[in-house]
């Protein structure tokens, strides 16, 4: 059964348009001029915009997750350009659909560096298509920030994770469940390799707390019929469901559990891959009460992340919110701006090497890339869904030290 494609447009503001336009036609012009003029004039370049890849779906399966990531990029990004910009330049961003389709995620990943050679791409949702475009990154030397959380297990010098990987999210997780008396773990997920190796780690650490695996399930990516599962679930009647659902399945399953009673109020469960906007679209009373785990919640209550909130409210609409992956996003816009200026430079080998040990301030409070291994040093959060899709903050971790290849 084909997916449906879910559309959600993204477009540049007028002033992105002007600013293309007359960078367009300088191009053009440029080509008329005399070399000797040509070089005279070399110093103008400067003040170009320098041009930034969005590369995430804005279509299909995953955009019900994904889409609005672009609105988080696109504010910091207009947020930095009426600061004065990268280096004294604008920042002109090109926004690409990867459609939901790893194989288009590669093909608009080699048209950014390539043709229209992009300065850093900020993209990827899903593991899947993000290690459908690695290759294309390590070959034309592009730099990407990928703003999902992820399960580690993997480094490449032209990509920075802003994302928790799984020390940083289902290992804190398990472990505040076990702690909390959960003993037996039903564990569901989409059928891709994030949910499968995350489930992996947890099969690996659950033994060791004292807790037993009774089931574990995979549904294809947009499936929408979940009644073998949910049977399933009745009758080993687990102290806690963890579920790895991504994308716009999730709407299915968390109808589809509340129609037999399996609620957030009636039975624990653990989500892993639903953040507060995707709660809108899930429908915010089918999760009032699940848990979730993330390194970020809107209701964070600091001045930092209060003032990120109104931003994006007043720019987008107050009725829109903001979760996790939204706010890695935008920070990973200010992270690339922090590194290219202590870099002096948009060179990816200088940029990448100034982003060693880099701070940021960020929304979700401290962040810091690692010395070596390109992931951030994160908290980690776990809250309950309220009725209005919000969440209530009830464990946070210390700052915690990525380790994308940790031993279990």
């Amino acid at each position: 059964m084909k997916d449906k494609k879910m559309k959600y447009s993204v477009s540049y503001t007028n002033h992105d348009r002007r600013r293309f336009i007359k960078v367009t036609a300088a191009t053009a012009a440029s080509s008329l001029i005399p070399a000797s003029i040509a070089l005279r004039a070399g110093n103008a370049s400067a003040a170009e915009p320098v041009k930034v890849g969005i590369l995430h779906s804005l279509t299909g399966t995953i955009a019900i997750a994904e889409a609005h990531v672009v609105d988080a990029e696109k504010l910091a990004i207009d947020e930095i350009n009426r600061s004065g910009g990268v280096l004294g330049r604008q920042i002109l961003p090109v926004v690409e659909d990867g459609a939901s389709d790893n194989p288009t995620f590669a093909e608009k990943a080699q048209k950014l560096l390539v043709s229209d050679k992009v300065s850093v791409v900020f993209g990827c949702y899903t593991g899947a298509s993000r290690k459908a475009v690695v290759p294309v990154f390590e070959r034309y030397n592009g730099l990407l920030y990928y703003p999902t959380y992820d399960i580690g297990l993997e480094l490449s010098k032209n990509l920075m994770y802003t994302g928790q990987e799984a020390t940083q999210s289902i290992v804190q997780a398990v472990d505040w469940l076990a702690k909390n008396g959960k003993k037996t773990f039903y564990l569901v997920g989409s059928d891709y390799i994030w949910p499968r190796t995350t489930n992996r780690i947890a099969q690996t650490i659950i033994p060791k707390l004292g807790g037993r695996v009774v089931g574990e399930d995979y549904f294809p990516l947009g499936a929408v019929e979940f009644s073998s599962v949910i049977n399933k679930i009745q009758a080993t009647k687990p102290d806690v469901i963890v579920s790895t659902v991504v994308g716009g399945s999730n709407v299915a399953f968390y109808k589809q559990l509340n129609s037999v009673g399996i609620t957030g109020k009636t039975q624990p469960i653990m989500a892993m891959a639903v953040t507060e906007e995707e709660a809108i679209g899930i429908g915010t009373e089918n999760l009032t009460g699940v848990m979730t785990c993330m390194g970020y919640f809107q209701s964070i209550p600091t001045d930092r992340n209060r003032a990120f909130v109104a931003a994006f409210k007043a720019k987008y609409g107050a009725d829109r919110v903001v979760g996790d992956t939204l706010e890695t996003a935008y920070t990973s816009v200010y992270l690339w701006k922090k590194a290219v200026e202590k870099a002096g430079s948009f060179d990816v080998p200088k940029v990448v090497a100034a982003s060693s040990n880099l701070e940021l301030d960020a929304p979700e409070g401290l962040v810091r890339i690692h010395a070596t291994n390109h992931h951030l040093w994160k908290h980690a959060r776990i809250g309950t869904f309220k009725p209005d899709g919000q969440v209530d903050i009830i464990y946070e971790s210390p700052l915690l030290e990525p380790n994308p290849f940790p031993k279990l």
